[in-house]
């Protein structure tokens, strides 16, 4: 039961980080009508960014304070990725208004390659560490019900916890600010918002600005785990079957369809794997996906595809 618990516990905390990656695909869609292929390399940017400012500023200023460097290079990294959400508006999402769909997929696939050759000109090609401080030590719970205790790791915890709080700030913001009900109306319907004078450029650029906030998190602790190298760009790609379970439109979705997705992996590599040859965590969630393409493909939380004719 215990290794069982193990194995439940690392799965949810995977799970919170394939949700904080949909988190980014789901929200600009929302906003837009655009499904972001740009996600992964916002975040592979937004990691070069932090992992090359934390190295640049104690080396350039002189700081010997690890925890106020690494501030300042979050703040530095969240401005560039402002930045950059502003200039993808001005210079592309502007002139794409009122475009098919096909359009603006094309452009963010644009924008992908485009945030990889400008982020390895800027902040090199090696491989890199992000060292934020977390703990690296597994910890001991629940010795007291279970015979040596059930095993977890710290870091998985804390990045859980990060993940599960940023989840909860941006659920409030689009909640209970008139930003955030803006940017609900919005993905409702453009036009409409557009005649009620919701300004529709300006909240694209806050839309894409949370998601380059939610790529500098995500790419935070997923470069701290696993450094910093150009193959994370490719992390977006475990989070399609998050959004094709969760469903496209849904923030609840993103979450819950990210934890459903990560324990499966786990639990299927675990008791299923050995029956098979292993290897299943590699391709289980994208059955999964598959399947729910053929008999729910609005997903779990999803919005009813209605064919109108």
């Amino acid at each position: 039961m215990a290794f069982f618990l193990e194995t439940l516990m690392g799965g949810l905390m995977a799970g919170m980080l394939y949700s904080l990656v949909a988190l980014g695909f789901v929200l600009i869609f929302k906003a837009s009508g655009v499904f972001n292929f740009a996600q992964g390399a916002m975040v592979l940017f937004a990691a070069l960014a932090m992992a090359r400012f934390s190295e640049w500023i104690p080396q350039y200023l002189g700081l010997d304070n690890p925890v106020l460097s690494n501030l300042l290079a979050f703040f530095i990294a969240g401005a560039i990725m402002f930045a950059v959400a502003w200039v993808i508006e001005r210079l592309v999402l502007r002139h794409l208004v009122n475009q098919e769909g096909t359009t603006l997929l094309m452009a963010t696939l644009g924008i992908a390659y485009f945030m990889e050759g400008v982020g390895q000109g800027l902040f090199g090609n090696d491989i890199y560490q992000i060292n934020i401080g977390m703990p690296k030590d597994p910890v001991l719970v629940l010795e007291s019900v279970f015979e040596g205790g059930v095993l977890i790791n710290k870091e998985d915890l804390i990045a859980a916890g990060i993940a599960a709080a940023l989840v909860a700030a941006l659920t409030l913001f689009f909640q209970k600010t008139s930003t955030g009900r803006a940017l609900r109306a919005v993905a409702d319907d453009h036009q409409a918002a557009q005649s009620i004078g919701i300004p529709l450029n300006r909240i694209w650029v806050i839309v894409w600005c949370v998601a380059g906030l939610v790529a500098l998190v995500a790419g935070m602790i997923w470069g701290s785990k696993l450094g910093v190298q150009f193959t994370l760009a490719t992390v977006a790609l475990r989070a399609l079957p998050v959004i094709i379970l969760g469903g496209l439109t849904s923030v609840p979705g993103a979450i819950i369809g990210g934890l459903i997705i990560g324990v499966g992996e786990k639990l299927s590599e675990v008791y299923i794997g050995p029956m098979v040859g292993g290897g299943i965590e590699i391709w289980f969630s994208y059955v999964l996906a598959l399947v729910f393409l053929l008999f729910r493909p609005q997903g779990l939380f999803g919005e009813k595809i209605i064919d109108r004719v």
